[in-house]
């Protein structure tokens, strides 16, 4: 980030200029003038909240594009809600701008802000607006909406429910290792997708709704399918048993595992895939897959939800041990 040669807006100046827009949509935000904002929950529906925070060299990369960066913050959110069955509402945006940050990147981020809105839905209603001698830092706060008593819970799994997964994973962490400088054999265009991938994680918000009264449990992948599984199965007081060959790849991950070039079980770990998944009831198999076609999302049946709490990988009928279970902070 560049120094700006002249003197910043003031806080306020940046939110009137740069955010309050966002909040036009939702009058109970009062134009972001107000302390707090005043929101409506619709008769017959649960209020369900969620928070994310980013950092900059932690989350994303310190050059990444602020739009993308914006479009990340609001996805990795907005899967959480998905994951719950619920619908996006409202934003909240606190954001710790680094001191000489150019008033042209906070206009970029906003305005990737104002796509992932039209994108996802939802609206920003209110937030905070500092500065610090640290890195970019930016947590969103996310609430959103689900019929009463319909949320997906982590804790419903029954042992013979199966477990299915939406999209593929491994491919957000093979984006970072391209952006920095890794997997040159590929060609161009996969690069570009795996990149894409790592920077504006789609949220499956149609999948979500769709689950509702369908699911056992759900929880989307943020860590990695192998610890966001075990995250289900201790809150389900269940175990698990997944056949690799059934964890779907995109092809520029099954060529590089093919290859040598990248360890499976790196794909399993490396986390920010922002897929779904979850467990359904052995007779719900046909209804749950035709309902995924119906909506366009894919969906994969990789295992079974076992009685015995232990998690294991088997390919070709072979137990697989992994070193690596998920990405941890700390």
């Amino acid at each position: 980030m560049l120094v700006r040669p002249m003197a910043m807006k003031s806080e306020f100046d940046l939110i009137a200029t740069y955010f309050a827009p966002l909040a036009k949509a939702e009058p109970g935000s009062f134009g972001l003038t107000d302390d707090a904002a005043v929101l409506p929950v619709s008769e017959g529906m649960d209020l369900v909240s969620t928070a994310d925070c980013l950092v900059s060299g932690v989350h994303f990369l310190p050059y990444d594009p602020p739009e993308t960066i914006a479009l990340k913050l609001l996805a990795v959110n907005i899967s959480d809600l998905a994951s719950m069955g619920a619908a996006p509402r409202f934003f909240m945006l606190a954001a710790a701008f680094p001191r000489g940050i150019e008033e042209s990147w906070i206009a970029a981020f906003a305005d990737g802000l104002r796509a992932g809105q039209q994108k996802f839905g939802g609206c920003l209603v209110g937030g905070d607006t500092v500065s610090t001698d640290g890195p970019l830092t930016l947590t969103l706060t996310a609430l959103g909406e689900v019929p009463k008593g319909q949320a997906l819970r982590r804790s419903g799994a029954n042992p013979g429910d199966q477990l299915y997964l939406s999209g593929t994973i491994g491919d957000a962490f093979l984006g970072l290792q391209v952006l920095q400088g890794k997997h040159a054999e590929l060609q161009d265009a996969q690069r570009a997708a795996l990149i894409e991938r790592y920077r504006t994680p789609t949220p499956r918000t149609k999948l979500g709704a769709a689950l509702r009264g369908l699911a056992s449990a759900c929880i989307d992948i943020s860590d990695g399918l192998a610890a966001d599984l075990k995250h289900l199965c201790e809150m389900s007081s269940t175990g698990a048993e997944v056949e690799v060959e059934k964890i779907p790849l995109s092809p520029e991950a099954r060529s590089l595992v093919s290859k040598g070039r990248v360890e499976f079980q790196h794909l399993l770990s490396g986390g920010d895939d922002y897929e779904l998944l979850f467990s359904v009831p052995k007779e719900k198999q046909v209804q749950l897959e035709t309902l995924a076609v119906s909506i366009g999302c894919p969906v994969f049946n990789i295992g079974v939800v076992k009685e015995t709490a232990e998690i294991i990988f088997k390919d070709g009928g072979e137990v697989v041990k992994f070193d690596r279970t998920g990405y941890r902070h700390f």
